[in-house]
């Protein structure tokens, strides 16, 4: 796992870096997403989690949900268009596992995406993803060591 200034950066994740969103295939063709550990620093401590309901279909660049930290209320866009097949549970009661760990118990939701293929080839993986949280926080001036 990388490190960009202070942050962590799974290189197995595909990241929209401008909504901080990562999004993982599954075995099973599901994509789990979640928020960057950039996100979560940026948020502070997050205090509610509300996704969207399972069943309901989310487009690409649209809120699965919204999170609140205590100055903060904002979407979790989603990377992929699909149905959410599920939520994270875990999260809505214990938000703050959003903060603790961003890549694995505090995902936010898994979609079954209509056009993985397609819309992955917009996110950026491995060390391309790498380079691109680097640029973007050095031009955001943000470090979080």
């Amino acid at each position: 796992m990388a490190q960009v200034r202070g942050c962590n950066i799974p290189e197995d994740r595909f990241y929209w870096v401008e909504k901080h969103a990562w999004a993982r295939p599954e075995a099973d063709g599901t994509v789990t997403i979640g928020i960057t550990d950039v996100a979560q620093n940026l948020a502070k401590g997050i205090i509610n989690a509300t996704p969207k309901d399972t069943g309901r279909t989310v487009q690409k660049g649209k809120s699965a949900g919204t999170l609140e930290s205590g100055k903060w209320v904002g979407p979790v866009t989603s990377p992929v268009t699909g149905e959410i097949v599920e939520v994270n549970e875990s999260a809505k009661t214990k938000p703050s596992l959003i903060n603790s760990d961003p890549y694995g118990e505090g995902w936010f939701v898994k979609v079954k995406p209509v056009d993985w293929p397609g819309e992955s080839a917009a996110l950026v993986t491995g060390e391309a993803a790498v380079a691109a949280y680097r640029k973007f926080m050095e031009e955001q001036n943000l470090n979080f060591e």
